[in-house]
């Protein structure tokens, strides 16, 4: 096949719409780092309050309570599976980043 050339793709880096759709992703991913890192500061406090009243510190219910909480307030485009899927790994990270144990 002479005389026929592949078309070159164009560089993403030098695309105005991927630079700003990307600058855009991470400014959301930074929100998301700050708000994770603020629910576990709350989720230490609560988890040292409970340890001092006798509390014990898992609430399967609540855990229950809150995946529905936030299924019915979830608009999409993720869905039902998915949100599922984030919030257990959420409250598992959750509960590890906040035990005094190493």
């Amino acid at each position: 096949m002479t005389g026929s050339v592949l078309p070159v793709p164009p560089d993403p880096q030098s695309d105005y719409v991927v630079r700003q759709m990307r600058d855009a992703i991470i400014d959301t991913d930074l929100k998301l780092l700050g708000l994770i890192n603020q629910r576990l500061t709350l989720v230490q406090r609560l988890r040292d309050y409970k340890a001092q009243q006798g509390i014990p510190f898992v609430d399967p219910e609540r855990e229950r309570t809150l995946h529905r909480y936030l299924q019915g307030a979830n608009r999409g485009p993720i869905t039902a599976d998915g949100l599922d899927r984030i919030y257990d790994q959420l409250l598992e990270l959750t509960k590890q980043e906040t035990t005094s144990e190493p």
